[in-house]
């Protein structure tokens, strides 16, 4: 992309970073306002998922919108053309229950906690004492996640940088925690524009409510009550205002209650209300109380749906999977052994049930799929993004069509939450959040090289694994007859002002890491991470640009003593070439 008026700031800048980088920050800084973001994925296999791949096609993206897609498209002589050859364009994917954009997770009260939805442990001292169900313990439906976004939440980046572009952001604590929103995993300056749509769902924990109050509901049965009370009086109030509201004079008017406006407005809207239950037990249950509230409901966990897959089916009652497998707690950590009683004191505890709840969870999502139930997939805790997909495969290898698994991850969650006419598959006019990666997406080896969130080119980092790690980055670099980027390279790149050149000092490990310098007559920076898998390589450098620090990615291709890529800072690209002497010497590995 070009921009104009680099020339009157360029010198202010040169003064600052090298000049390798200088143009790449004007353009992400000084762009104009009515130069619109073109962008244009040429050459790529296209999974759109509301329709068949389209095996060599082309996507136009404008103004963060899909403009075009298909085999043959038209690109604007302004757009910036990503060459896709060898890559696969799949929609940006959805966690549908995340808390992602909150911040960091709270301390638990005490003596408290949120596990149990029970028991009988200590409470801190400072506690509220709840005399009865009108005190509204642990209830807060009014608070909204939309409101609550943290943009320095690290997680956003890291979801992001595994294919994640929207997540259902649901807010943690209480019986009624607050209305979930659906939320870009992007960047800006006001968290406000990330919103999809809100408020999305109105989703009831459990387990919610200990530690928040003391003396109700402090066990299964009158958690269950007090849920079921809080619609009663939701109902109760609508008709007691709609008749004083008619008729007022001479009345009483009702008291005024922010729980029951809130829950009444759910249920006259038709919201979704999202209703736990991973056991069959929990499920069953979930399937018998939801209907009686009044209200649209789907499902959340359903870990142990194998066990019931027609009962849901015949509820007729969309899911959010939890993908969260069950592991022995020794092994798994905290992702170990939700819903299934084991894990509790390691391997020796388990017992048979245990062990087949374990086995067989993974092989929920493809019961539910054969039963015609529609899926969709949630994070529920998974601290690593990259870990949800490998969970998910254990799904496809449990029986799971790929197409179907995709389709939960995408236009399937969409669907279940009321924004499929914005986001969920490659079409026209929805919202441009795509993933490009060099392979099948739930590959372990595959390597996201592009995500767009709202029509924002971001470049994730190249993964870097310790040798033998088996990560999905983990390709064994250049490796024995693969290329090798060590040596002196002279880079060129072109801006307004002409020509320029830079000088880039690598040194490649035999497992692909890279490390070196990049210099210009203005400055040198050090490699702060890289790699090559094959042919592909990436690397990234940090500059302090007027007093700010920028990261600046480089990716692309070598080919023998040729070398062809991008520069990126904040989605603003520069091409690149380069070479090196083919001097013998140089091209030795650390």
């Amino acid at each position: 992309m070009r921009v104009r008026g680099v020339g009157r700031i360029l010198p202010a800048l040169m003064a600052a970073a090298c000049a390798l980088i200088v143009w790449v920050v004007v353009a992400a800084h000084h762009a104009r306002a009515d130069e619109p973001p073109f962008f244009a994925i040429k050459n790529a296999r296209i999974v759109p998922v509301s329709g068949p791949p389209i095996p060599n096609g082309t996507i136009v993206i404008s103004r963060g919108v899909i403009q075009a897609v298909g085999a043959n498209v038209s690109v604007p002589p302004e757009a910036r053309v990503i060459d896709g050859a060898g890559m696969t364009v799949y929609p940006g994917l959805v966690d549908a229950g995340s808390d992602v954009g909150l911040g960091a997770v709270a301390a638990p009260v005490a003596g408290g906690g949120r596990g149990g939805g029970g028991g009988r442990g200590a409470i801190a001292a400072n506690v509220p004492l709840s005399m009865g169900p009108e005190d509204r313990p642990a209830t807060t439906p009014w608070e909204n996640a939309a409101g609550m976004l943290h943009s320095d939440d690290a997680r956003i980046e890291s979801w992001r940088n595994a294919g994640f572009t929207t997540a259902l952001v649901i807010p943690r604590t209480g019986y009624f925690p607050g209305q979930a929103a659906v939320v870009d995993l992007g960047t800006a300056e006001r968290t406000e524009s990330l919103v999809v749509k809100t408020p999305a769902a109105l989703p009831i924990n459990l387990q919610g409510g200990r530690g928040e109050y003391q003396g109700f509901p402090s066990a299964l049965m009158g958690q269950l009550s007090y849920v079921r009370q809080v619609f009663i009086d939701a109902q109760w109030y609508t008709q007691a205002m709609q008749a004083y509201e008619a008729h007022p004079q001479g009345r009483e008017r009702p008291a005024y209650d922010h729980t029951d406006v809130v829950i009444s407005h759910v249920l006259a809207n038709k919201e979704l209300v999202i209703w736990p239950g991973e056991t069959d037990t929990q499920i069953l249950r979930a399937i018998r109380l939801a209907p009686t509230l009044g209200a649209r409901w789907a499902l959340s966990g359903a870990q142990q749906g194998y066990a019931v897959p027609n009962e849901i089916a015949a509820a007729n009652v969309p899911v959010f999977i939890n993908v969260n497998w069950p592991a022995p707690a020794a092994a798994g950590g905290a992702a170990g052994g939700r819903g299934g009683g084991g894990g509790r004191g390691g391997e020796e505890t388990d017992t048979l049930r245990t062990l087949r709840f374990r086995d067989r969870a993974p092989s929920t999502p493809a019961a539910l799929n054969k039963a015609g139930v529609k899926i969709a997939f949630m994070s529920g805790g998974v601290t690593n993004p990259k870990d949800t997909l490998r969970n998910v495969a254990k799904s496809i290898a449990a029986g799971l069509p790929a197409d179907a698994a995709l389709r939960a991850l995408t236009l399937g969650a969409a669907e279940i939450l009321g924004v499929s006419d914005r986001l969920g598959s490659i079409e026209p006019g929805k919202i441009a959040n795509l993933v490009v990666t060099d392979g099948d997406i739930f590959a372990d080896r595959t390597n996201v090289k592009y995500v767009f969130v709202d029509g924002k080119l971001y470049i994730p980092p190249p993964v870097v694994e310790a040798p033998g790690g088996g990560g999905r980055g983990g390709r064994g670099g250049g490796g024995p007859g693969g290329e090798d980027l060590s040596g002196t390279w002279t880079l060129t790149f072109q801006t307004e002002q002409g020509p320029d050149t830079a000088t880039a000092v690598l040194q490649m490990a035999p497992d692909g890491t890279l490390g070196g310098t990049i210099s210009s007559h203005m400055g040198t920076a050090q490699l702060t991470r890289g790699r090559l898998n094959g042919q592909s390589f990436q690397f990234s450098i940090s500059m302090q640009i007027n007093g700010a620090d920028m990261q600046v990615d480089f990716s692309g291709k070598v080919a023998g003593n040729q070398i062809t890529g991008t520069i990126n800072v904040g989605g603003y690209m520069l091409d690149f070439t380069g070479s090196r002497p083919n001097s013998g010497g140089e091209g030795v590995r650390q």
